[in-house]
């Protein structure tokens, strides 16, 4: 007998998920499965193993499920915690229910913090002894940090907090410091505040090097979870209710069609279309299609698409080159979005060779944002985060985040030039293709943005502290 544990990355996502089981027996189980399931499909085809179920650690946000996928494909059963927000017909485990897989056992520990149901799954190997050996985590610890609580809002934010708390200090660090820990996330994803490199940790590791498990009272451990948490992206509520509803059945990411220049335009007249320009920022603002928002198809991408294009909307895109376009595509069905009405053939090669409109969107230096960050005709624009901005920010700059510019256009002089930045430049693309989008004319981007700025030896300028009265 062999044991199967493999794990299995998504870029962009930074989610992990987990093929697990016992290779004599020929049987195994998907932990936390993403929705473009002929990953796990294909592995247990080469290891000669039969998927018997699928174990959700929770309900997810950041990530179409892959269970009903992997249920309608092989019928087989989904596990998960116990809670009456599922809408689908699932084997609820509660604490110390077990999944037996040969002589691989999965048992159920409710750890609840992340979201109420939330459980972790102790894994036992019959030939390590009757010790469990690790921990599949799911939200709930990462490497250098912890789920964050306030997902679900609606007031829940402190309650989960505090459970939190008793989960990590009660329930996994009694585990023992040589406990492996499996979590459902990487470095990139914003399921917690500021996750670590490492995809595999153990309990010791975290109890020394993790914040969350410094020496703090329940009390202490909620202010400090709590404090500078960063707005969650805007489809994490979408993806709640999607997969407490359990996913569509749609079988396999989509083929997105080829469009000519003529067929692209046509459908672009359809006021539900949004362009999604995935092309680098400096192809973008050397010249793109007029109204198309640039999301650059780098890691960061569909995190981005989340937070800032309606899902409803019929989707258009532009690419870098063709073999882009399998990756945009997977990237947009993880998350859910399948309303592809197709990409532009050949790429901007293709428009511009067919006379058509072009946009452009001016760059500058941060040499040259410094030498004219004072003129009274410039608008400099910080399109970060709150707690970006809180830490440092080019003086005189103007702060709205990126994710709700859309909303406070009226704050901006369209007479003015628009310069925006951001931490490398990423999110200040979004933001000037959003602003030439809406019709301002004068727009200019900062590539490097604020690492450059800092690189530079820049000034910089911070919010004036609060009175704090007696």
């Amino acid at each position: 007998m062999a044991l199967i544990l493999e794990q299995i990355n998504v870029e962009g996502l930074a989610q992990l998920s987990y093929l697990v089981g016992d290779d004599k027996a020929g049987v195994a189980v998907v932990i936390d499965p993403r929705r473009d399931v002929d990953v796990y499909l294909q592995r247990a085809r080469e290891l000669g193993v039969r998927l018997i179920g699928s174990v959700e650690t929770h309900i997810h946000a950041d990530f179409v499920s892959g269970s009903h996928e992997l249920k309608a494909r092989i019928d087989i059963p989904i596990y998960g915690g116990k809670s009456d927000d599922y809408q689908f017909d699932i084997h609820q485990l509660q604490e110390g229910d077990e999944i037996h897989i040969g002589s691989v056992t999965l048992r159920a520990l409710h750890t609840p913090g992340h979201t109420p149901e939330h459980i972790s799954l102790l894994i036992y190997d019959s030939k390590q002894g009757k010790e469990p050996f690790g921990l599949f985590t799911g939200d709930t610890l990462f490497n250098l940090d912890v789920g964050r609580p306030d997902l679900l809002g609606g007031g829940t934010e402190k309650k989960l907090a505090a459970q939190l708390y008793y989960t990590l200090f009660d329930k996994m660090l009694p585990l023992g410091d040589r406990v492996e820990i499996y979590p459902c996330h990487g470095a990139g994803s914003s399921c917690g505040k500021s996750i670590g490199d490492r995809r595999q940790s153990t309990i010791g590791n975290e109890r020394i090097f993790n914040p969350a498990f410094q020496e703090r009272s329940e009390t202490e451990f909620v202010e400090w979870i709590m404090s500078e948490m960063p707005e969650p992206p805007r489809h994490y509520a979408r993806l709640k209710k999607v997969n407490a509803k359990g996913a569509p059945i749609i079988g396999c990411p989509p083929v997105l069609q080829p469009l000519t220049p003529s067929e692209f335009q046509q459908k672009m007249a359809d006021e539900n279309t949004v362009v999604i320009d995935t092309r680098s920022i400096l192809a973008f603002g050397g010249g793109h299609i007029p109204g198309a928002i640039n999301i650059a198809l780098r890691p960061e991408f569909p995190n981005w698409v989340g937070w800032m294009i309606d899902p409803e909307k019929s989707l258009l895109v532009v690419v870098e080159s063709e073999r882009d376009v399998k990756l945009a595509t997977e990237q947009l069905f993880r998350i859910g979005y399948d309303n592809l009405a197709g990409y532009l053939h050949d790429g901007m090669t293709s428009w511009q060779n067919a006379g058509l409109p072009l946009e452009r969107v001016h760059e500058w230096t941060v040499h040259e944002l410094n030498q004219h960050k004072q003129d009274p005709s410039v608008t400099v624009l910080d399109v970060r985060g709150d707690d970006e901005y809180q830490h440092g920010f080019v003086p005189g700059a103007k702060h709205i985040f990126v994710a709700h510019l859309e909303e406070h256009l009226d704050q901006l002089d369209r007479s003015q030039k628009i310069v925006t930045y951001c931490g490398s430049g990423y999110r200040a693309s979004i933001a000037a293709s959003l602003l030439k989008k809406h019709g301002f004319e004068q727009v200019i981007n900062v590539p490097g943005s604020w690492i450059a700025w800092k690189g530079a030896d820049l000034p910089i300028e911070k919010p004036e502290a609060k009175a704090v009265t007696a």
